[in-house]
């Protein structure tokens, strides 16, 4: 293949790279805590709601419980990383190698990919046979029990309490280059073998099975992958508060990450990156208008609640005039790939060679 054919047909995550780098730009620009932590906050989302697109994007399938894969990748990056002393007093539960040691950061990332992962492969199994609201309904229950041991497993997660002393080591940057390489990752299997036939038992099962897709092993390997880059996320965010608790894991970060699913589109990569920008800047904007804008001698604000309001009048108008997505699941192209030379041209020649006896005659 040309390399000019090739640049054309793997545009899509250079690109959404290169906007995402741009945005990261800000950071230079503005110095300001709160533009850092936002920046930071959103190419952490960029990172798990890839992951969600790579599991509901190419299966159809609605899961709710990628979220629990994150709080698990969380808790593995601060039992990696946190500091000894707390974790041999507070997490006595945990094995001796834990308990005695703190490992570097691309360790813990490591751990916050593998434990996610391993946990989706075993669970998988069961939940990948369902199908539509079965399936859904049954990576909800994950969630709900995943947040009821974390809430109570005291001795290894310290229950309600707080996990202190995790090394803050994530920034706008590191997690900048954690959402390119999410990207990647998510670009790769869906232009695979695996994500075509992942997408072909999603738009027809049954046409699917008979063409010899294996449903199950199609879906489970779209599981794994999708846990393991939401575990990443969890990891990278347990190292960007430096402390950390499972209540922000559970049904507020559910609906904020699937909406920006849906805002994007949730059939295309394209969709996954642009409905976490475009939400981000929704609720910043509702954030500092609640916080009051000066007009002249006044200042106006909205009423507190304002950004779940809002980002609920979002969601409906994109449902209602745009089902499929601001992307409306396609990606983004910025020129097109040089037809392929017509077979015809390579066949003329052979033509000719078989008919040079005939005339001869």
């Amino acid at each position: 293949m040309p390399l000019s054919r090739a640049l054309a047909r793997h545009q899509t995550p250079a690109i959404l790279i290169v906007l995402l780098a741009i945005i990261a730009c800000l950071s230079l620009v503005g110095q300001s805590d709160a533009l850092q932590v936002t920046l930071t906050e959103m190419f952490i989302r960029v990172v798990v709601v890839v992951g969600l697109y790579v599991f509901i994007g190419n299966s159809g399938i609605i899961s709710f419980g990628q979220i629990g894969f994150m709080c698990i990748g969380a808790y593995a990056a601060a039992w990696a990383t946190g500091e000894p002393t707390f974790k041999q007093i507070m997490l006595q539960g945990l094995p001796v190698f834990l308990q005695e040691a703190q490992y570097p950061f691309l360790v813990a990332m490591a751990g916050a990919m593998v434990l996610p992962a391993a946990v989706a492969l075993i669970l998988g199994f069961a939940i990948m046979r369902l199908a539509g609201t079965a399936a859904s309904i049954a990576t909800f229950a994950f969630l709900i029990i995943v947040n009821s041991v974390y809430s109570n497993w005291d001795s290894v997660t310290a229950g309600v309490s707080s996990i202190i002393g995790i090394p803050t080591v994530v920034g706008p940057w590191t997690a900048y280059v954690f959402a390119a390489v999410a990207i990647v990752v998510a670009y790769l299997f869906q232009v695979s073998r695996i994500g075509l036939m992942l997408r072909a038992s999603r738009d027809d099962e049954v046409a699917a099975r008979a063409s010899a897709v294996h449903v199950l092993r199609v879906r489970l390997a779209a599981f794994v992958l999708s846990a393991a880059l939401c575990g990443l996320g969890g990891g990278l965010y347990a190292q960007f508060l430096g402390i950390l608790t499972v209540d922000p894991f559970y049904l507020s970060l559910s609906f904020i990450t699937l909406a920006m699913l849906v805002v994007g589109g949730m059939f295309s990569l394209t969709g996954a990156v642009v409905g976490v920008v475009v939400v981000t800047a929704v609720v910043e904007i509702l954030r500092a208008l609640e916080r009051g804008v000066g007009l002249g001698d006044t200042a106006f604000s909205l009423p507190s609640g304002s950004q779940e309001i809002g980002l609920g009048v979002v969601m409906a108008l994109i449902l209602i005039f745009r089902p499929s997505g601001l992307a409306r699941g396609k990606e983004f192209r910025l020129f097109r790939a040089a037809p392929a030379a017509p077979a015809a041209s390579a066949a003329e020649p052979a033509l000719q060679l078989s008919e040079s006896p005939t005339s001869a005659r």
